[in-house]
């Protein structure tokens, strides 16, 4: 398969931009436009002057300004976006650096960033990170309100022979009521639940059965640890998952309706799933209990990108608001250089009453920037080897 998809790139490239770079390059402009407005509406509304908002970094490709004074443009390497504001020309949006060349006027101290209150500058930085995560939220709604959610009751079809459920004394047709003491209500919801958790016993509440869609009242709870397998997608990216053997009611599979007031209640508790899910999966990372061969860069999202958009429209919306999630997320985590490394910082400015020595603050982004230049070409080089284009690169030109 990735051999196909690189003599594709190479035979007919114009085919393969259409179906894999497009998609990609569409859906993270509107996911980057999205964040980057979260941070310019709040800007305004705290009274802020936004000079430039930028979807792309490098040189600009076309733009306009508007009444506001805002340079709105589109720059040509599409691989995020920025809002510059007024008095915040320095990582630290700590103080204006031409200040000490010329001062700025009352006027000007207004509507410059640095010299808000702390709440206000939290609220601004807070803003880009939260909207992603309400966009997530807004459309999958919309989604599931017109177009229904995937459903299939948490019922067990069939056992894998062999497979822990089948020796912890699951049935077929038992029924899940909740893992850990959580809730299941889909079977979607339950295979996701134990895919995340590796090396890690679950307690499984269900329900035996008692034919004819009856199950017997008295609840029975079971502890199975998963088994840990390692799967490789047609990309060739690998992941590992935990596996319980148990097959799904495929006869019962449907779309579930949904009110807009379900619809939002569904699309709320989807967008926890999937940032506790991350979160979890990254802890794992860090600790070693997952493989860092997971973590990917923008060649596996642009090879996902493809993959849904090829699927249809629904799929592509599902992947935005899971992607959306994920930029949301990553923003926010404390490390300098995201949102959530300057919102650390007016954290310890609150404490101190008094802005963190700039010295500090510069040394802090030195190694931020470092540690995520590091992180993208880890990520990089994963695809790349996932993806095999190196070895594709080498049988070919050397």
């Amino acid at each position: 398969m990735i051999t196909d998809l690189l003599h594709k790139f190479l035979d007919t490239p114009a085919d393969f931009l259409m179906t894999y770079v497009l998609p990609f390059v569409v859906v993270l402009g509107v996911l980057v436009f999205v964040h980057e407005w979260g941070h310019y509406i709040i800007a305004r509304l705290c009274g802020v002057k936004v000079e430039t908002f930028s979807i792309g970094f490098g040189k600009e490709v076309f733009g306009w300004t508007n009444k506001a004074g805002t340079r709105w443009k589109i720059s040509w390497l599409p691989l995020g976006g920025y809002v510059q504001m007024f008095g915040d020309t320095d990582p630290s949006s700590a103080q204006h650096v031409d200040e000490k060349k010329k001062p700025l006027t009352d006027a000007e101290k207004k509507v410059a960033f640095y010299t808000q209150p702390v709440a206000k500058r939290s609220a601004i930085v807070v803003a880009g990170p939260a909207i992603n995560f309400i966009f997530a939220i807004i459309i999958l709604t919309g989604l599931y309100a017109f177009q229904g959610q995937p459903y299939t009751p948490p019922i067990v079809g069939k056992l894998v022979v062999g497979s822990p459920a089948e020796k912890a004394g699951i049935l077929p047709d038992d029924k899940i009521l909740s893992l850990d003491g959580n809730p299941i209500e889909r079977f979607q919801d339950m295979a996701q639940y134990v895919s995340i958790n590796l090396n890690k016993e679950i307690e499984i509440e269900l329900v035996h059965s008692a034919g004819a869609n009856k199950w017997n009242n008295k609840p029975v709870t079971i502890h199975v640890k998963p088994a840990l397998i390692e799967e490789t997608d047609r990309f060739g990216f690998k992941s590992q998952r935990g596996r319980l053997g148990i097959q799904s009611p495929e006869k019962d599979s449907a779309i579930k309706k949904h009110t807009f007031v379900s619809a939002f209640v569904a699309a709320n508790s989807d967008v926890w799933d999937i940032t506790t899910s991350t979160l979890k999966a990254l802890g794992q990372m860090v600790k070693g209990t997952r493989s860092t061969d997971e973590l990917g860069g923008i060649l596996r999202i642009g090879a996902y990108a493809g993959d849904f958009a090829h699927q249809g429209i629904i799929s592509l919306i599902t992947f935005a608001a899971l992607l959306s999630v994920n930029l949301g997320l990553i923003n926010i985590l404390p490390i300098p250089m995201l949102d959530g490394g300057h919102l650390a910082f007016y954290a310890m400015e609150t404490v101190k009453g008094k802005p963190i020595n700039e010295r500090i603050q510069e040394y802090a982004l030195r190694v931020g920037l470092t540690f995520l230049l590091g992180i993208m070409l880890f990520a990089t080089w994963n695809d790349l080897v996932q993806l095999k284009v190196i070895a594709f690169v080498k049988s070919h030109i050397f």
